[in-house]
Protein backbone atom coordinates (compact mmCIF):
# COMPACT_ATOMS: atom_id res chain seq x y z
CA UNK A 1 0.00 0.00 0.00
CA UNK A 2 2.89 2.47 0.54
CA UNK A 3 5.12 2.02 -2.83
CA UNK A 4 5.61 4.70 -5.28
CA UNK A 5 3.43 2.53 -7.32
CA UNK A 6 -0.39 2.35 -7.21
CA UNK A 7 -1.77 -0.80 -5.40
CA UNK A 8 -2.88 -2.16 -8.72
CA UNK A 9 0.54 -2.88 -9.97
CA UNK A 10 1.67 -4.62 -7.11
CA UNK A 11 -1.09 -6.53 -7.02
CA UNK A 12 -0.38 -7.56 -10.81
CA UNK A 13 2.95 -8.32 -9.98
CA UNK A 14 1.69 -10.78 -7.15
CA UNK A 15 -0.87 -12.37 -9.96
CA UNK A 16 2.22 -12.54 -12.11
CA UNK A 17 4.29 -14.70 -9.02
CA UNK A 18 1.02 -16.76 -8.64
CA UNK A 19 1.11 -17.57 -12.31
CA UNK A 20 5.16 -18.45 -12.27
CA UNK A 21 4.79 -21.03 -9.58
CA UNK A 22 2.02 -23.39 -8.35
CA UNK A 23 3.22 -23.83 -5.14
CA UNK A 24 3.17 -19.96 -4.24
CA UNK A 25 0.26 -18.43 -1.78
CA UNK A 26 0.09 -14.91 -1.25
CA UNK A 27 -1.89 -13.05 1.43
CA UNK A 28 -2.31 -9.42 0.80
CA UNK A 29 -2.16 -7.11 2.91
CA UNK A 30 -4.05 -3.75 2.73
CA UNK A 31 -7.21 -1.99 2.33
CA UNK A 32 -9.26 -4.71 1.82
CA UNK A 33 -12.03 -3.17 -0.51
CA UNK A 34 -9.33 -1.76 -2.77
CA UNK A 35 -7.93 -5.08 -2.88
CA UNK A 36 -10.99 -6.77 -3.86
CA UNK A 37 -12.19 -4.26 -5.96
CA UNK A 38 -8.87 -4.91 -8.01
CA UNK A 39 -8.93 -8.92 -8.04
CA UNK A 40 -11.99 -9.22 -9.19
CA UNK A 41 -10.72 -9.47 -12.88
CA UNK A 42 -8.13 -12.20 -11.60
CA UNK A 43 -8.47 -15.62 -12.93
CA UNK A 44 -10.55 -17.28 -10.11
CA UNK A 45 -7.72 -20.06 -10.08
CA UNK A 46 -5.48 -17.40 -8.88
CA UNK A 47 -7.85 -15.85 -6.52
CA UNK A 48 -8.35 -19.27 -4.83
CA UNK A 49 -4.39 -19.26 -3.67
CA UNK A 50 -4.57 -15.11 -2.34
CA UNK A 51 -6.07 -14.13 0.70
CA UNK A 52 -6.84 -10.55 1.62
CA UNK A 53 -5.32 -9.01 5.36
CA UNK A 54 -6.95 -6.01 6.10
CA UNK A 55 -5.01 -3.68 7.27
CA UNK A 56 -6.49 0.20 8.31
CA UNK A 57 -3.72 2.30 8.01
CA UNK A 58 -0.32 3.03 5.54
CA UNK A 59 3.29 4.03 6.25
CA UNK A 60 3.87 7.12 3.87
CA UNK A 61 7.13 7.08 1.93
CA UNK A 62 8.57 10.11 3.87
CA UNK A 63 6.95 9.10 7.27
CA UNK A 64 9.65 8.60 10.41
CA UNK A 65 10.46 5.19 11.38
CA UNK A 66 9.40 6.14 14.87
CA UNK A 67 6.39 7.10 14.25
CA UNK A 68 5.27 4.32 12.41
CA UNK A 69 6.51 1.79 14.96
CA UNK A 70 4.25 3.89 17.43
CA UNK A 71 1.34 5.59 15.80
CA UNK A 72 0.67 2.82 12.74
CA UNK A 73 0.07 -0.61 14.77
CA UNK A 74 -2.16 -1.81 12.20
CA UNK A 75 -0.54 -0.25 9.23
CA UNK A 76 -0.20 -2.82 6.17
CA UNK A 77 3.79 -3.38 6.70
CA UNK A 78 3.22 -4.02 10.80
CA UNK A 79 0.67 -6.21 9.97
CA UNK A 80 2.70 -8.44 7.38
CA UNK A 81 5.15 -8.39 9.28
CA UNK A 82 3.54 -9.32 12.16
CA UNK A 83 2.01 -12.61 9.61
CA UNK A 84 5.74 -13.88 9.58
CA UNK A 85 6.47 -13.37 13.16
CA UNK A 86 3.19 -15.22 14.20
CA UNK A 87 3.83 -18.52 11.76
CA UNK A 88 0.81 -17.19 9.30
CA UNK A 89 3.18 -16.20 6.56
CA UNK A 90 6.86 -17.66 5.37
CA UNK A 91 8.26 -14.18 4.41
CA UNK A 92 7.25 -10.48 4.02
CA UNK A 93 7.92 -8.59 0.61
CA UNK A 94 6.97 -4.82 0.49
CA UNK A 95 8.12 -1.83 -1.76
CA UNK A 96 7.22 0.78 1.00
CA UNK A 97 9.30 3.14 3.05
CA UNK A 98 12.67 1.72 4.10
CA UNK A 99 13.13 3.18 7.24
CA UNK A 100 9.68 1.94 8.19
CA UNK A 101 10.38 -1.53 6.84
CA UNK A 102 13.98 -2.40 8.35
CA UNK A 103 12.55 -0.48 11.79
CA UNK A 104 9.45 -2.53 12.15
CA UNK A 105 10.91 -5.79 10.97
CA UNK A 106 13.67 -5.29 13.59
CA UNK A 107 11.34 -4.25 16.44
CA UNK A 108 8.78 -7.06 15.63
CA UNK A 109 11.27 -9.81 14.51
CA UNK A 110 14.60 -8.92 16.58
CA UNK A 111 17.67 -9.46 15.46
CA UNK A 112 19.54 -12.56 15.88
CA UNK A 113 21.99 -12.82 18.13
CA UNK A 114 25.58 -11.43 17.89
CA UNK A 115 24.09 -8.99 15.20
CA UNK A 116 23.29 -5.52 16.73
CA UNK A 117 21.89 -4.01 13.43
CA UNK A 118 20.09 -5.69 9.84
CA UNK A 119 21.70 -4.83 6.78
CA UNK A 120 20.33 -4.96 3.24
CA UNK A 121 21.82 -7.37 1.26
CA UNK A 122 21.59 -7.79 -2.70
CA UNK A 123 23.26 -9.79 -5.15
CA UNK A 124 25.02 -7.59 -7.78
CA UNK A 125 25.38 -9.47 -11.71
CA UNK A 126 29.17 -10.16 -12.22
CA UNK A 127 31.45 -11.12 -15.22
CA UNK A 128 32.00 -14.10 -14.10
CA UNK A 129 28.07 -15.34 -14.76
CA UNK A 130 27.12 -15.14 -11.03
CA UNK A 131 26.38 -12.33 -8.20
CA UNK A 132 28.28 -10.51 -5.59
CA UNK A 133 26.65 -10.68 -2.68
CA UNK A 134 26.90 -6.76 -1.30
CA UNK A 135 25.63 -5.13 1.55
CA UNK A 136 24.78 -2.65 3.50
CA UNK A 137 22.96 -0.82 0.76
CA UNK A 138 20.72 1.35 2.88
CA UNK A 139 19.28 0.24 6.01
CA UNK A 140 22.51 2.15 7.72
CA UNK A 141 23.89 5.17 7.13
CA UNK A 142 26.32 5.49 9.83
CA UNK A 143 28.12 2.26 10.39
CA UNK A 144 30.90 1.64 13.30
CA UNK A 145 33.50 -0.38 12.22
CA UNK A 146 32.11 -3.50 14.28
CA UNK A 147 29.20 -2.59 12.20
CA UNK A 148 31.06 -3.59 9.64
CA UNK A 149 32.25 -6.82 10.40
CA UNK A 150 29.12 -8.09 11.51
CA UNK A 151 27.56 -7.04 7.75
CA UNK A 152 30.46 -9.06 6.92
CA UNK A 153 29.79 -12.63 9.08
CA UNK A 154 26.14 -11.84 7.60
CA UNK A 155 26.90 -11.48 3.69
CA UNK A 156 29.34 -14.76 4.79
CA UNK A 157 26.98 -16.98 6.21
CA UNK A 158 24.04 -15.80 3.13
CA UNK A 159 26.68 -17.11 0.50
CA UNK A 160 27.84 -20.02 2.32
CA UNK A 161 23.40 -20.88 2.88
CA UNK A 162 22.38 -20.16 -0.66
CA UNK A 163 25.29 -20.89 -2.74
CA UNK A 164 27.06 -24.09 -0.68
CA UNK A 165 30.13 -22.05 -0.57
CA UNK A 166 32.11 -23.09 2.41
CA UNK A 167 34.88 -20.06 2.74
CA UNK A 168 33.18 -17.54 0.66
CA UNK A 169 35.85 -14.42 0.10
CA UNK A 170 35.24 -11.01 1.86
CA UNK A 171 36.17 -7.57 0.02
CA UNK A 172 35.68 -4.30 1.68
CA UNK A 173 34.40 -1.42 -0.40
CA UNK A 174 37.06 1.05 -0.32
CA UNK A 175 38.31 4.06 -2.97
CA UNK A 176 41.78 1.90 -3.17
CA UNK A 177 43.12 -1.68 -2.48
CA UNK A 178 45.81 0.06 -0.58
CA UNK A 179 45.90 -0.46 3.13
CA UNK A 180 46.45 3.13 3.94
CA UNK A 181 43.86 4.31 1.80
CA UNK A 182 39.86 4.96 3.42
CA UNK A 183 38.15 6.73 6.23
CA UNK A 184 38.60 6.04 9.68
CA UNK A 185 36.09 3.58 9.96
CA UNK A 186 36.86 1.48 7.02
CA UNK A 187 40.53 1.44 8.30
CA UNK A 188 39.01 0.23 11.71
CA UNK A 189 36.77 -2.57 10.29
CA UNK A 190 39.82 -3.60 7.79
CA UNK A 191 41.87 -4.62 11.18
CA UNK A 192 38.86 -6.21 12.55
CA UNK A 193 38.64 -8.12 9.55
CA UNK A 194 42.13 -9.13 8.96
CA UNK A 195 41.94 -10.29 12.55
CA UNK A 196 38.79 -12.35 12.54
CA UNK A 197 38.67 -15.84 10.83
CA UNK A 198 36.87 -14.77 8.00
CA UNK A 199 38.05 -14.97 4.32
CA UNK A 200 38.80 -11.76 4.07
CA UNK A 201 40.57 -10.37 0.52
CA UNK A 202 40.97 -7.26 1.13
CA UNK A 203 39.91 -3.83 0.19
CA UNK A 204 37.96 -3.78 -3.34
CA UNK A 205 36.87 -0.57 -5.57
CA UNK A 206 33.73 -0.29 -6.96
CA UNK A 207 34.24 -1.90 -10.36
CA UNK A 208 35.64 -5.04 -8.27
CA UNK A 209 31.86 -6.06 -7.64
CA UNK A 210 31.24 -6.27 -11.52
CA UNK A 211 34.19 -8.29 -11.76
CA UNK A 212 33.43 -10.57 -9.28
CA UNK A 213 36.69 -10.24 -7.50
CA UNK A 214 34.93 -11.49 -4.34
CA UNK A 215 31.84 -13.27 -3.36
CA UNK A 216 30.55 -10.51 -0.67
CA UNK A 217 31.83 -7.05 -0.75
CA UNK A 218 30.55 -4.87 2.57
CA UNK A 219 30.22 -1.19 3.25
CA UNK A 220 28.00 1.05 4.86
CA UNK A 221 24.39 1.75 3.80
CA UNK A 222 25.12 5.44 2.65
CA UNK A 223 27.55 4.04 0.09
CA UNK A 224 25.86 0.83 -1.30
CA UNK A 225 22.62 2.75 -1.86
CA UNK A 226 24.44 5.23 -3.97
CA UNK A 227 26.18 2.35 -5.88
CA UNK A 228 23.35 0.46 -6.22
CA UNK A 229 21.01 3.30 -7.51
CA UNK A 230 24.22 4.59 -9.93
CA UNK A 231 24.50 1.45 -11.15
CA UNK A 232 20.97 1.06 -12.15
CA UNK A 233 20.71 3.92 -13.89
CA UNK A 234 23.90 3.22 -15.66
CA UNK A 235 21.96 0.14 -16.86
CA UNK A 236 19.25 1.83 -17.88
CA UNK A 237 20.90 4.96 -19.74
CA UNK A 238 22.63 2.72 -21.75
CA UNK A 239 19.45 0.44 -22.89
CA UNK A 240 18.25 3.76 -23.39
CA UNK A 241 21.14 5.12 -25.93
CA UNK A 242 21.06 1.33 -27.56
CA UNK A 243 17.41 2.01 -28.67
CA UNK A 244 18.07 5.84 -29.45
CA UNK A 245 21.00 4.52 -32.40
CA UNK A 246 18.97 1.93 -33.44
CA UNK A 247 15.85 3.87 -33.85
CA UNK A 248 17.72 6.93 -35.19
CA UNK A 249 17.37 6.46 -39.20
CA UNK A 250 15.83 3.39 -41.61
CA UNK A 251 19.51 2.21 -41.83
CA UNK A 252 19.42 1.78 -37.98
CA UNK A 253 16.46 0.42 -38.17
CA UNK A 254 17.20 -2.30 -40.41
CA UNK A 255 20.37 -2.98 -38.59
CA UNK A 256 18.15 -3.31 -34.89
CA UNK A 257 16.13 -6.21 -36.86
CA UNK A 258 19.04 -7.78 -37.52
CA UNK A 259 20.46 -7.58 -33.88
CA UNK A 260 17.06 -7.79 -32.41
CA UNK A 261 18.17 -11.18 -30.96
CA UNK A 262 21.70 -10.31 -29.45
CA UNK A 263 19.70 -6.95 -28.08
CA UNK A 264 16.83 -8.96 -26.83
CA UNK A 265 19.39 -11.35 -24.57
CA UNK A 266 21.43 -8.18 -23.65
CA UNK A 267 18.69 -6.43 -22.06
CA UNK A 268 17.73 -9.49 -20.24
CA UNK A 269 21.13 -10.03 -18.77
CA UNK A 270 21.00 -6.17 -17.55
CA UNK A 271 17.85 -5.45 -16.64
CA UNK A 272 17.50 -4.92 -12.97
CA UNK A 273 14.12 -5.32 -12.47
CA UNK A 274 15.22 -9.33 -12.78
CA UNK A 275 16.98 -8.36 -9.84
CA UNK A 276 14.63 -7.28 -7.84
CA UNK A 277 14.65 -7.87 -4.38
CA UNK A 278 16.90 -7.63 -1.42
CA UNK A 279 16.77 -9.36 1.86
CA UNK A 280 17.04 -7.91 5.14
CA UNK A 281 19.58 -9.86 6.82
CA UNK A 282 19.60 -10.58 10.71
CA UNK A 283 16.33 -10.80 11.70
CA UNK A 284 14.84 -13.48 12.77
CA UNK A 285 12.30 -14.25 9.70
CA UNK A 286 12.48 -13.14 5.88
CA UNK A 287 11.88 -9.76 4.81
CA UNK A 288 12.35 -8.74 1.68
CA UNK A 289 12.88 -5.28 0.61
CA UNK A 290 11.46 -4.46 -3.31
CA UNK A 291 12.36 -1.04 -4.91
CA UNK A 292 9.12 1.48 -4.45
CA UNK A 293 9.36 2.13 -8.34
CA UNK A 294 9.27 -1.47 -9.47
CA UNK A 295 6.69 -2.34 -11.86
CA UNK A 296 4.23 -5.67 -11.49
CA UNK A 297 7.31 -7.16 -13.62
CA UNK A 298 9.91 -6.11 -10.77
CA UNK A 299 7.60 -6.52 -8.25
CA UNK A 300 7.01 -10.63 -9.19
CA UNK A 301 10.48 -11.16 -9.05
CA UNK A 302 10.82 -9.64 -5.34
CA UNK A 303 7.87 -12.33 -4.64
CA UNK A 304 9.44 -14.99 -6.50
CA UNK A 305 12.92 -14.34 -4.30
CA UNK A 306 11.31 -14.43 -1.29
CA UNK A 307 9.05 -17.82 -1.88
CA UNK A 308 12.30 -18.94 -3.25
CA UNK A 309 14.39 -18.07 -0.04
CA UNK A 310 11.33 -19.84 2.42
CA UNK A 311 11.61 -23.20 -0.02
CA UNK A 312 15.01 -23.73 0.84
CA UNK A 313 15.04 -22.93 3.99
CA UNK A 314 16.88 -19.34 4.29
CA UNK A 315 16.44 -18.28 7.63
CA UNK A 316 17.29 -22.18 9.26
CA UNK A 317 20.65 -22.25 7.10
CA UNK A 318 21.38 -19.23 7.57
CA UNK A 319 21.57 -19.65 11.11
CA UNK A 320 23.59 -22.68 10.71
CA UNK A 321 26.44 -21.39 8.69
CA UNK A 322 26.72 -18.44 11.27
CA UNK A 323 27.34 -20.49 13.62
CA UNK A 324 30.83 -21.43 12.12
CA UNK A 325 31.29 -17.28 12.66
CA UNK A 326 29.86 -16.92 15.79
CA UNK A 327 33.87 -16.46 17.50
CA UNK A 328 33.63 -13.36 15.40
CA UNK A 329 30.90 -11.22 17.05
CA UNK A 330 32.95 -11.60 19.79
CA UNK A 331 35.34 -9.20 18.68
CA UNK A 332 32.20 -6.21 18.53
CA UNK A 333 30.56 -7.41 21.91
CA UNK A 334 33.93 -6.63 23.43
CA UNK A 335 34.51 -3.52 21.40
CA UNK A 336 31.26 -1.81 22.68
CA UNK A 337 31.49 -3.44 26.27
CA UNK A 338 34.96 -1.18 27.28
CA UNK A 339 33.00 1.66 25.42
CA UNK A 340 30.11 1.24 28.26
CA UNK A 341 32.67 0.69 30.88
CA UNK A 342 34.09 4.18 30.12
CA UNK A 343 31.07 6.13 29.15
CA UNK A 344 31.25 8.08 32.20
CA UNK A 345 34.19 9.74 31.76
CA UNK A 346 33.80 9.99 28.09
CA UNK A 347 30.45 10.10 27.23
CA UNK A 348 30.07 9.59 23.45
CA UNK A 349 33.35 7.79 22.39
CA UNK A 350 34.32 4.40 21.75
CA UNK A 351 33.96 2.53 18.86
CA UNK A 352 31.02 0.59 20.12
CA UNK A 353 28.97 4.05 20.69
CA UNK A 354 27.89 4.74 17.00
CA UNK A 355 23.92 4.27 16.09
CA UNK A 356 22.72 1.09 17.33
CA UNK A 357 25.58 0.38 19.04
CA UNK A 358 24.02 -0.21 22.56
CA UNK A 359 22.72 -3.29 23.65
CA UNK A 360 19.03 -4.64 23.02
CA UNK A 361 18.78 -5.79 26.86
CA UNK A 362 18.04 -2.48 28.15
CA UNK A 363 14.40 -2.94 28.13
CA UNK A 364 11.34 -2.46 25.37
CA UNK A 365 11.77 1.32 25.20
CA UNK A 366 15.46 1.52 24.18
CA UNK A 367 14.63 -1.41 21.62
CA UNK A 368 11.62 0.90 20.25
CA UNK A 369 14.24 3.97 20.11
CA UNK A 370 17.22 1.79 18.47
CA UNK A 371 14.33 0.21 15.93
CA UNK A 372 13.48 3.41 14.84
CA UNK A 373 16.53 5.50 13.87
CA UNK A 374 18.55 3.23 11.39
CA UNK A 375 19.80 6.21 8.42
CA UNK A 376 18.05 4.63 5.24
CA UNK A 377 18.38 5.84 1.90
CA UNK A 378 15.52 4.48 -0.56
Amino acid sequence: MSGDQPPREYLSGAMRALRADAGLRALLVGDAALIEAELRDAPEALRRRAQVVPATEVVAMGESPREAIRRKKNSSMRVAIDLVKEGRASACVSAGNTGALMAIARFVLKTMDGIDRPAIAYGLPNRKGGVTTTLDLGANVDCAPEHLLQFAVLGSALVSAIESKDNPTVGLLNIGEEVIKGNDVVKQAAELLRASTLNFHGNVEGNDIFRGTTDVVVCDGFVGNVTLKASEGLAQMLADFAREEFTRNAWSRGLALLAMPVMRRLRRRIDPRRHNGASLLGLRGIVIKSHGSADAFGFEWAIRRAFEASRHGLLERTAAAMATYAAQLAVPVAVEARAEAGAATAPGTGPGNGPGGTSSRQGAAEETKRAATPGVGE
